[in-house]
């Protein structure tokens, strides 16, 4: 049923509810004034006729029956149109038009009730009367105008009025409420063909100026944009899923054919010399620390690609600076690592990827850093300004030719005497970039190894609409960074 057609119906039968009860109410207080107008009335007459009514009964009672007629007739002229009935011991004396002798009346009206009979209905008063050695009652009747055939004409008028205030009003409310949801109809048949499944076309909505219609109007709009939002992540979700297996398995072939290689040599060769037998488990080993090592990072970039602003929190740099110094020393007890970090500086960040970022630079300088003798001496740097924090990490190693800087972000780039996965720079390219800053490398201090640079802005913004880290070679956010050969 429709919505007008619903208003219609109620407002239908609305109306003639509240027709009777205004009528109800209107006849019970019209009755009440003729009611009280009667009741005054009784009131005077029986107050003009009491004295006569005591004279009538004195003479009665003295046996002077002369008297006694004299006093009844002057008794019915003070009376006028009521009707009198004095009772008294011996005798009833009564008068003017009021119900018969059966009507039961009650034993005394000291205000005055109704008493009905064959269809009638009077205002009854009683008055008691005195007079010495005799008591006597005086009744007062007259004909209960309340109940008159004006207010049974109202009655009908009203039972009238009701039965036609309900089709016309409830026509009167359909037609109303029939205009007023033309907005909310129209809006229904433009949205009735949008199918964002198989469309992009989106409601185009003009203000209307029925607030409702306006709210339910931008609250669809919301709730399609959120699903092309929700609808572009899981696009991105299975191109990233897509683009992992595809990297995973071309990048997984050559050392699991190798893995397999040295696997039929020892398997084929049961009596290899041990120096051979020890080169291919070394190979083994190396291959399979590969492959891990791979995963994780292939795993990181998606977990990157596909990371919400919901996870952005304030994040204290020094302290992950520091678990990362921490972390590299034990990894590395050789290595000579020095933190310099002024307290207090905090970013709005993702905090799993700003320890992931600070993670695989320290592991590149450890493993590309080293001075000729073999050793690692890295200084780690925190400060900041009141707009951005910026992280430096120094080695002093063979540094990063002017010709690589700009090739070496690119996925799977790995140095001729590199055992890592490639992966490692793209990832602290890729945090840099999602926390909308950059990462330079540069001349290390006094022009001796290597400078990485990372600038990360203190307050949120918007993430990049484009995240392809794992998909293409080079990202929508990767023209301000520039990198080292990946670990």
């Amino acid at each position: 049923m429709r919505l007008s057609t619903r208003i219609g119906i109620a407002v239908g039968l609305t109306v003639p509810l509240l027709v009777l009860a205004s009528g109800w109410l209107l006849l019970r207080l019209v009755a009440q004034d003729l009611h009280r107008e009667e009741d005054r009335r009784l009131r005077e007459r029986a107050a003009a006729v009491l004295p006569d009514a005591r004279a009538l009964l004195r003479a009665t009672a003295a046996g002077r029956s002369q008297a006694a007629d004299t006093r009844e007739r002057r008794l019915y002229s003070a009376a006028l149109d009521v009707g009198i009935r004095v009772v008294g011991p011996s005798a009833t004396f009564t008068g003017g038009p009021q119900p018969a002798a059966s009507a039961a009346l009650p034993a005394r009206a000291a205000a005055p009730v109704t008493v009905r009979q064959a269809g009638h209905s009077w205002r009854a008063l009683s008055v008691p009367v005195e007079i010495a050695r005799t008591h006597g009652t005086l009744w007062v009747f007259q004909a209960d105008t309340a109940d008159r055939t004006q207010l049974r004409l109202v009655r009908r008028r009203v039972a009238m009025t009701a039965l036609l205030a309900a089709p016309l009003s409830g026509l009167l409310a359909w037609g109303v409420a029939t205009g007023a949801t033309g907005p909310l109809r129209r809006l229904g048949r433009r949205t009735a063909g949008l199918d964002p499944r198989t469309s992009t076309t989106r409601l185009h909505h003009e203000h209307t100026g029925v607030t409702e219609v306006d709210d339910l109007a931008d609250t669809l709009g919301t709730v399609l944009a959120r699903y092309d939002e929700q609808a572009a992540r899981t696009g991105e979700a299975l191109e990233t899923a897509r683009s992992f297996s595809a990297a995973a398995s071309h990048e997984l072939r050559t050392p699991l054919m190798s893995m397999g290689t040295n696997l039929d040599i020892l398997t084929g060769h049961p009596d290899l010399p041990e120096p051979d037998r020890t080169e291919v488990l070394g190979d083994l080993r190396n291959e399979h620390a590969r492959l891990l090592g791979l995963l994780v990072m292939l795993r990181d970039l998606g977990r990157g690609d596909l990371v919400e602003a919901e996870a952005f929190r304030t994040v204290d740099v020094a302290e992950s600076a520091d678990a990362a110094v921490a972390e590299a020393g034990r990894r590395d007890p050789h290595a000579r690592i020095t933190l310099r970090a002024e307290p207090g500086l905090t970013v709005h960040g993702w905090e799993p990827g700003l320890r992931l970022l600070l993670d695989n630079l320290l592991a590149n300088v450890l493993a590309h850093g080293r001075d000729a003798r073999g050793d690692a001496s890295v200084a780690v740097g925190v400060r900041g300004s009141d707009t951005e924090v910026v992280i430096t990490v120094d080695d002093r190693g063979p540094g990063v030719p002017p010709e690589a800087r700009e090739r070496i972000f690119e996925r799977f780039l790995r140095g001729p005497e590199s055992a890592g996965s490639g992966l490692g720079l793209t990832l602290v390219a890729q945090q840099a970039a999602l926390h909308r800053g950059s990462v330079t490398v540069g001349d290390g201090p006094d022009g001796v190894g290597a400078r990485f640079e990372v600038r990360l802005p203190r307050v949120g913004g918007e993430l990049p609409d484009r995240r392809d880290w794992l998909i293409g070679a080079a990202g929508a956010n990767r023209s301000q960074s520039s990198h080292k050969v990946g670990s």
